[in-house]
């Protein structure tokens, strides 16, 4: 497995930084032309007053300090996403648990662990698509108030999903009807790392989740109970 780097936005970034020092410099020489012509043909009997061109001068080497500290953040912030991409790069081929509903569907089954505090007497799970859209509704074993479920794409009507972002909620009810609360966690092996110029991204099972969202780090288990 390889792992890819994005260097788009930061290449965009750089670029919009060099843009903004050209047009200040051209803007900054424009100001001095003008400058030295109104001081060439001045009235000796009643000079310019400097206070102004000098304060306009002090506010355009504010500007230009400020657009080259930004250059240097630039750079910095590209080196610690160098660092960071090389450690993440350790996570590939492992399985990841993030804290989202979000799971990716492909050729492997969409995974999630969940978690429900309290004792249900029924527990609902319900995949919705990208859309919103409900997909699939299934009852889960309200036994097992923690656990993992795996869905195979199977949707309400019979048909395979497509590929893609799947989101898994679920409705805990106690007997007295009161819902109880749960805790979902996506689950997938790690396929590669990429960066969209301000952070890392972790590829699992087909979709692009936040390394923020990390909450754990396994070995991939080949069989997990459903």
């Amino acid at each position: 497995m390889a792992t890819v780097t994005d260097t788009a936005s930061t290449s965009s970034t750089s670029s919009t930084t060099a843009a903004s020092t050209t047009s200040l410099l051209a803007d900054y020489n424009l100001f001095l032309k003008l400058l030295t012509t109104q001081m060439t043909n001045q009235d000796p009997l009643d000079p310019m007053d400097t206070s102004e061109y000098t304060q306009q001068l002090v506010q355009y080497s504010q500007v230009e300090q400020s657009i080259q500290q930004t250059g240097k953040l630039d750079d910095i912030l590209g080196q610690l996403l160098s660092q960071q991409m090389a450690q993440a790069s350790s996570y590939i081929g492992r399985e990841a648990r993030f804290d989202s509903a979000v799971a990716g569907l492909s050729d492997n089954p969409a995974k999630w662990t969940y978690y429900v505090d309290g004792t249900p007497s029924t527990v609902t799970a319900t995949i919705k698509d990208a859309l919103g859209g409900t997909v699939a509704t299934v009852s889960l074993d309200p036994s097992e108030t923690q656990g993992t479920y795996k869905w195979d794409g199977l949707q309400t009507d019979g048909t395979k999903a497509a590929a893609g972002a799947y989101t898994l909620s679920i409705k805990a009810q106690a007997s007295d009807g009161s819902n109880l609360n749960t805790t979902i966690n996506s689950v997938g092996v790690v396929d590669d790392v990429v960066t969209d110029g301000t952070s890392i991204m972790l590829g699992v099972n087909g979709i692009r989740l936040s390394a923020t969202g990390l909450v754990a780090l396994t070995t991939p288990t080949t069989s997990t109970k459903e």
